[in-house]
């Protein structure tokens, strides 16, 4: 039998897809919430240990007897995380492609600042940097696309969406950091994992589109400044006005004029994982939806 897994941020998307294909396959997981009632609300047979990560002294006892750690919380975590965990276990850590950015966010920062943290304590572990993540139940990155597309045939883009990106689908990550937990790391490491390929987001758009059976938008290249400005004018809107219309942050509209396209040859070597493609992972986010 596998030793058990101590999943901290149990009740979080990937987090919670961890433990459900974990507990699919038989393997124990140990769930480290912040809300206990949330996770049975999930309806999985399993108890929570309830601990804030800011709370040291619950969280160090929550992972008395772990051997096997995965946090999927927020990377500016770690260094608690650190303290708390056992010297002898295994830690796989989540953090975000976002530290890449050129002027990286604080999810992006605190990414840097945990993977810092990791590398310096020498203990046997990975944080893990996926870029966006599709496919989980309630994600809001394609899903979110998916519902604009369906309102309006032209697709406003800085840069006429030319900028690469490279999504990685919620079950590649799931097998990414089953994969990681197998590994003995002589050291601690850092380790983008994302899609096959990169792609021009107006490319990834029409992808999106064809997967919900909507026709491929017309791409229309706008100004970022301008389409910051018309974001926070609809921001302010009352929903009903808005009528639906996803809301768009500044900084997300910005990341759209760089580039996001990584190597993931150590996760194919590494780890061993080979990730679907983006048809494939959309085609599961979606299922069928375009045969309405």
């Amino acid at each position: 039998m596998p030793e058990a897994v101590h999943v901290i941020g149990a009740t979080g998307r990937s987090g919670l897809a961890l433990c459900r294909a974990l507990l699919a396959d038989g393997v124990a997981v140990v769930p480290v919430v912040r809300n206990p009632g949330k996770w049975q609300g999930f309806g999985l047979a399993v108890p929570p240990r309830a601990a804030a990560l800011d709370d040291a002294p619950a969280l160090g006892a929550a992972l008395a007897d772990a051997t096997r750690i995965v946090s999927a919380a927020y990377a500016w975590h770690t260094t608690a995380i650190l303290a708390a965990a056992p010297a002898a276990a295994r830690l796989v850590l989540l953090g975000t492609t976002r530290k890449y950015a050129s002027e990286p966010d604080r999810f992006g920062r605190a990414a840097a600042a945990g993977e810092a943290a990791l590398l310096a304590s020498g203990r046997c572990g990975v944080m893990l940097h996926p870029t966006m993540i599709y496919g989980a139940g309630d994600e809001q990155n394609v899903r979110r696309l998916a519902a604009l597309l369906a309102r309006f045939p032209v697709l406003p883009l800085p840069g006429g969406g030319r900028n690469l990106v490279q999504p990685i689908h919620q079950d590649d990550v799931t097998r990414a950091i089953r994969a990681a937990l197998a590994v003995t790391w002589e050291r601690p490491r850092a380790m983008v994992i994302a899609g096959p390929t990169a792609l021009p987001y107006s490319e990834f758009a029409a992808a999106v589109a064809a997967a919900c059976g909507l026709q491929a938008p017309r791409v229309m290249p706008v100004p970022a400044w301008l389409l910051v400005a018309l974001a926070a004018a609809a921001g302010r809107l009352p929903r009903r006005i808005r009528g639906g219309l996803p809301a768009v942050g500044a900084a997300e509209i910005r990341r759209l004029l760089e580039d996001k396209a990584f190597d993931i040859t150590p996760m194919v070597e590494t780890l061993g994982i080979t990730p679907i493609p983006l048809a494939e992972g959309l085609a599961r986010t979606f299922g069928g939806a375009h045969k309405r």
